[in-house]
């Protein structure tokens, strides 16, 4: 019946679906995976003509239209920005006026500085928005989120989450990148309604934000290596698993070989003693 409807035959029919993949579909397959990876390291802002610049600085010759077509299928594109130039002016006066208040802290205890960040996770070829909140402190994860969109709304949950496990008080340094869901208003204003002080990277400083970056490289490489994940649920109980081990389990040469959670207990015990 099927050989009828599309006009071929039986022979044909069963020819075409036992020949080999071709030397192209075999190449697009690796290329769509080095696209994928120079998409994700831009943070999801590359469209087509920065991944192929940058394919191209990595010494792949490939065209724009053949990478726009992998990304088309691969579900991948650019951020574009849409703002005005008035409101485009106002983000940066905004940005101007948030300094990075963690690095003039000497830190003694948890519940000093939170740090959080956002990252990029996949779910049947499609992307899924990770925000968390870490202590910078003791690196211990207080509170993540999961969700379709990276905006306000994703890193307000996963401040909530946080703070419904700590009884962090006013003056708490809560420090991010640059990243307009951290800017929004919305998320702005849950700062303030705690008496957090918001700090964010210096211009160009990626590594102000190391142990959120570092937390992230961890997780995808010892917790969601080679894992593929078809629904939102699946991917969801492995986070919750994964981190579970990374707070109470997982030794960090930083802490002298301790979990985040076992740290925690013993600063505990040593200022009750003190």
């Amino acid at each position: 019946m099927m050989c009828r409807a599309h006009g071929v035959s039986r022979a044909g029919f069963y020819a075409w679906v036992t020949r080999e993949t071709s030397l192209r579909e075999q190449s697009d397959r690796v290329l769509a995976e080095q696209i994928e990876r120079v998409h994700v390291q831009s943070r999801g802002n590359y469209g087509s003509p920065r991944v192929q610049a940058q394919l191209s600085q990595q010494g792949f010759a490939v065209g724009r239209r053949r990478v726009a077509r992998l990304m088309r299928l691969g579900g991948l594109q650019g951020r574009s920005a849409r703002n005005t130039r008035r409101s485009a002016a106002a983000k940066r006066a905004y940005f101007a006026s948030v300094a990075n208040h963690q690095r003039k802290l000497q830190l003694s205890q948890p519940d000093q500085v939170w740090v959080g960040d956002v990252t990029y996770l996949r779910v049947d070829r499609q992307w899924r928005y990770l925000a968390t909140v870490m202590d910078k402190y003791s690196r211990r994860v207080l509170g993540w989120s999961l969700g379709r969109k990276r905006d306000a709304a994703l890193t307000t949950q996963a401040l909530e989450h946080a703070t419904r496990k700590r009884n962090a008080g006013p003056g708490l340094v809560f420090h991010t990148d640059r990243g307009m869901e951290y800017a929004a208003l919305d998320f702005r204003r849950q700062l303030a309604r705690r008496g957090f002080v918001q700090s964010m990277n210096r211009p160009g400083k990626m590594n102000d934000n190391a142990h959120m970056e570092s937390f992230f490289h961890t997780m995808k490489t010892e917790g969601l290596h080679d894992m593929s994940f078809d629904t939102d649920a699946a991917l969801h109980r492995e986070l919750r698993s994964y981190i579970r081990f990374y707070n109470q389990q997982r030794l960090h040469s930083s802490l002298d070989y301790l979990a985040p959670a076992a740290f925690e207990r013993q600063i505990a015990y040593q200022s009750g003693v003190n």
